[in-house]
């Protein structure tokens, strides 16, 4: 069942009240907000301390020099926020969620393989990688029993995420200015204790620089499936720079910020008696006053519940914008806490070795973005001259076929994963004989699939088309 237009356009930009709207459209009469609220929108979730281990891996784990790791940060997060910025641009064009445009580029059944790629990414990987994260910054604070922490970060992010799209946006909002004061002062005490200088990268990994490269643009490209969910609702009329602008500049400046302060608090000293006894989120607050750490990890686990808030909200629409028909009971609500049970049990199994699963997830999320990023740019180009009425129209057939785009997302992932993956858990046939190239299989994956759409494309029947039984689109399954 989908929402009516009446029932969306009540919503209006009511906080208190559980959004009516799955996947389907949001009409005009329902449209508001201004592009500017997508800057804390996109700040507030990155203000976290899974944003500051990508650093910490950087230097600790890598091995990379200080400098070698802030330009490795800058460049990776620079092209995953260039990404997201563009992507956004189609939510008030349509006032779709991100995985449903991508139906003109995959159709109707063949999105449902990014879909739910990005549910599951979503929904589950980032929602249990921000719980532990968290967790351990309530545990330290408090002194609570670590599983308990972990359930009472999960109640709280769900309830975010079951609340809806005006509910989570108005908590970025509150969020964005606390958590902005707390990291940047410590940020400065951090900096100021740190000594960047052992930090010379002799003993680094080899391809260190580019595997931090790939994490990083993991991280803020792990954003962009999201970009327009959260540009849906905003007027057609709203100026394309803004909408384009502020999401970028949020991810932008938290990520980066962030990840050269993680990569400086691996140079500061701890005894190694101590340090052998603190949980990642107390190592990184070791050198601030005890006032200062205390309202640091409360940031840590605030930002990781506004980031969590996102991702099984993202998620669940992704599932939904599979088509999968699902009982009205099911509502869009109901799905984000469906993800949080699923979530919760992930993240109950990553409270250990936390670091070298977070840096294979990181890497495993470029493995598939970087590829269907290829196929949505590259269709978003050959689309170009088509008027917004026939892209819509395509959104909503379920008689849309594309056969060409899931095909070359899905060579593409496999083939850079094959020959270039670089991770514990697997290493490619390349990089296994070249380690010093690092982890290039979302580069890779990402050239591979732009040339085969362009090419598969136009083999006859692989190539954009609407097949004869229908021209309409079926209701959306499960609306709010």
């Amino acid at each position: 069942m989908t929402a009516a237009p009446t029932e969306i356009s009540a919503y209006g930009d009511h906080v208190l009240a559980v959004e009516p709207t799955g996947a389907e459209p949001i009409p005009e009469q329902a449209r508001h907000g201004k592009p500017i609220g997508l800057l804390w929108t996109w700040t507030s979730p990155n203000m976290e301390f899974a944003t500051v281990f990508v650093g910490v891996l950087a230097v600790g784990v890598f091995g990379l020099s200080f400098w070698d790791a802030v330009l490795a940060v800058v460049l990776g997060t620079t092209l995953g926020a260039l990404a997201h910025s563009f992507l956004g641009l189609s939510g008030p064009r349509f006032g779709v969620p991100q995985m449903v445009a991508g139906r003109s580029a995959f159709g109707f059944v063949g999105n449902m393989l990014p879909s739910v790629l990005n549910a599951v990414t979503a929904g589950i990987g980032w929602f249990a990688v921000n719980s532990v994260s968290a967790a351990y910054a309530l545990n330290t604070l408090l002194g609570w029993p670590l599983l308990l922490c972990l359930f009472i970060v999960v109640i709280l992010q769900v309830t975010l995420a079951y609340l809806g799209h005006n509910f989570i946006q108005s908590a970025e909002r509150y969020a964005f200015p606390a958590l902005t004061v707390v990291f940047l002062v410590a940020a400065g005490v951090i900096l100021s204790k740190s000594h960047i200088g052992a930090a010379n990268g002799a003993h680094a990994f080899s391809g260190a620089f580019l595997l931090t490269v790939g994490a990083t643009f993991g991280y803020a490209a792990g954003w962009t499936p999201y970009g327009s969910d959260y540009t849906r609702y905003l007027p057609r009329t709203a100026p394309k720079w803004a909408v384009a602008l502020w999401p970028g500049v949020g991810v932008l400046v938290s990520c980066v910020l962030l990840e050269i302060v993680g990569a400086a608090s691996a140079t500061v000293l701890i005894p190694a008696k101590i340090e052998a006894t603190l949980s990642p989120t107390a190592s990184f607050t070791y050198a601030l006053p005890s006032w200062l750490a205390d309202l640091t990890l409360l940031a840590i686990a605030v930002g990781g519940i506004a980031a969590n808030a996102l991702n099984i909200y993202s998620g669940s629409l992704s599932f939904l914008a599979t088509g999968i028909k699902l009982p009205a009971f099911l509502r869009r609500s109901w799905v984000s806490v469906l993800f949080g049970v699923l979530g919760t049990a992930l993240a109950w199994s990553g409270l250990s070795d936390s670091a070298t699963k977070y840096n294979n997830f990181l890497l495993v999320i470029t493995y598939w973005i970087g590829p269907w990023l290829a196929v949505t740019f590259t269709d978003r180009y050959l689309r170009r001259k088509e008027s917004d009425s026939s892209i819509a129209a395509l959104l909503q057939s379920t008689a849309h076929r594309n056969w060409a785009a899931p095909i070359a997302m899905a060579l593409g992932t496999v083939l850079g994963v094959w020959l270039f993956s670089n991770q514990t858990e697997y290493v490619g046939l390349v990089a296994k004989h070249v380690p010093g190239i690092g982890d290039i299989a979302f580069e890779t994956g990402f050239v591979i699939a732009a040339l085969l759409y362009l090419a598969l494309r136009l083999i006859p029947g692989l190539g954009s088309a609407t097949a004869p039984s229908t021209t309409s689109a079926e209701p959306e399954p499960a609306a709010a």
